[in-house]
């Protein structure tokens, strides 16, 4: 069997023996408790459908819950596929990684050594920027730039080309700062590299050599399966069927679109516990491609919005008090996506849903799961205490700003802190501000309610630096930095 692989505080690998521990395969895996509980979850937070996908103790266990759509009835089965959302960024990120894998590509190699034609507003941060930074999300490239390139083959390459006018996020290494253009990016580079369109790369250097067979990027694809429905509604109700399956344009697919079985993603990540060899022996990354990617390249400031301690080349890295874990999440119109693999247990978690209490949904299920199989003891849900602490705002209060959105802290004489977060510019449309209150966690964190299920109740506001020194506010792993 494949060896067990973990980091030390030092980033470096060591092997931790076989895979399969008493606690998934001594205890075993009851399918029939499980599918009682997931049932039992979804129907207490409204949660339409859900897929499950288990691996322990060398198995996979799928399982299924609800239905695709509340209009039409049609049951959630075990091949059902869901729109992933972010997700697909680790699809993305393991492609790259075969390509430095091979020696067509370097990690530190500049962006426009391999795409001349990339560009940012900034020429000078344009010649620095790296795939290592891309994949680590500290680039400085910003998330929010949706652009509809047309139904094409060419539709990342104009992507590309239209990016170079958006502004960056900060300066190439001050930050971590979540971006999609920048997995954009990264399956142009994929496509030069192979001369394949990103969707057939990933069809041929994943999907195939993985037998996964209900894994897809195209809407037209997604048909042939039993698919899933986003639902809207309001907290504790059961939502409606959503107006629209995706609003997402083709070029969106390296970072928002792999449609996907529970089960595949479960695949997809016992490759990377097995070390990048497939079932059959194939091998689909190196050893040392598999660690590279799981290992630390930066920390996480906003330690919340999507449980992250850390971030890899790809990968979401977890600190479960001293258990290190990696995996990613995902969200599309009101579908959620959620992967978790403890690497020292040799177990893997998969939850796809499509609306409803999904944060609550993830968390109940999730912290049981893991806490069962894997002796992980999930942190509790984000928010403030009873008797919050008093924070001096006066440092914090002023005007942040990113690249389509700027975000204002107050604060009233009676000392409590108002945030609000505006579109502007080219997103001016794209939703009305949010006002809202911020309650302290700590000196430098904040909650701000009504937030969205990521972060189940509340949404984290981290105030951090840069490396350079400038203020800088996280709301949604975006790094907006102070500006007034």
């Amino acid at each position: 069997m494949s060896k067990n692989v973990s980091w030390d505080v030092t980033g470096n690998w060591e092997a931790k023996g076989d895979w399969g521990t008493a606690d998934s395969e001594g205890r075993g895996f009851s399918l029939d408790r499980w599918q009682a509980r997931l049932d039992e979850l979804c129907a207490a937070h409204h949660v339409p459908g859900a897929s499950l996908a288990v691996l322990a103790g060398g198995d996979i266990h799928e399982l299924a819950s609800g239905v695709l759509h509340r209009g039409t009835g049609v049951e959630v089965t075990t091949d059902s596929v869901f729109l992933s959302g972010s997700l697909a960024k680790v699809y993305t990120a393991t492609l790259v990684t075969q390509l430095v894998d091979s020696g067509e590509l370097a990690l530190d190699a500049p962006v426009v050594s391999v795409l001349p034609e990339f560009a940012t507003p900034d020429a000078e941060a344009t010649k620095t920027i790296t795939i290592r930074q891309l994949l680590s999300h500290t680039g400085g490239l910003t998330c929010d730039f949706t652009y509809d390139s047309g139904r094409g083959d060419d539709c990342l390459a104009k992507y590309v080309e239209a990016a170079r006018e958006v502004a960056l996020d900060c300066p190439p290494g001050t930050a971590i700062s979540y971006s999609s253009l920048g997995y954009v990016v990264l399956g142009r580079v994929v496509e030069v590299l192979t001369g394949k369109t990103w969707d057939r790369a990933l069809k041929d250097m994943i999907f195939t050599p993985l037998g996964l067979e209900h894994s897809m990027t195209l809407p037209e694809e997604a048909l042939r399966f039993r698919v899933a429905m986003g639902h809207l509604g309001e907290p504790g109700t059961d939502p409606d069927p959503a107006p629209a399956w995706d609003l997402m344009p083709r070029s969106a697919g390296p970072y928002g679109r792999v449609i996907i079985s529970a089960g595949d993603v479960a695949r997809f990540a016992r490759m990377h516990l097995d070390g990048g060899t497939a079932p059959d022996g194939t091998r689909v990354l190196s050893a040392d491609a598999v660690a590279a990617m799981q290992r630390r390249e930066v920390d996480s400031p906003d330690k919340w919005t999507v449980s992250a301690d850390g971030w890899g080349l790809g990968w979401t890295l977890y600190d479960w008090d001293g258990v290190p874990g990696y995996g990613h999440d995902g969200s599309a119109v009101a579908q959620h996506s959620y992967l978790r693999v403890v690497p020292h247990a040799g177990v893997a978690v998969v939850l796809l849903t499509n609306g409803g209490g999904t944060g609550h949904l993830y968390a109940d299920l999730f912290r049981e799961l893991l806490e069962e199989l894997a002796g992980v003891r999930m942190p509790d849900a984000f928010g403030p205490a009873a008797n919050p602490p008093v924070v001096d705002m006066t440092p914090l209060v002023g005007t942040y700003k990113r690249e389509g959105v700027v975000t204002t802290v107050t604060q009233d004489d009676d000392g409590r802190a108002h945030i609000r977060y505006e579109f502007v510019d080219g997103m001016k449309d794209f939703s009305p501000p949010l006002e809202m209150d911020l309650v302290p966690v700590s000196e430098t964190v904040f909650a701000a309610s009504d937030g969205p299920a990521f972060s189940e109740d509340h949404i984290p506001v981290v105030f951090s630096t840069l490396t350079d020194g400038t203020p800088c506010v996280y709301i949604g792993m975006r790094a907006t930095p102070k500006t007034a």
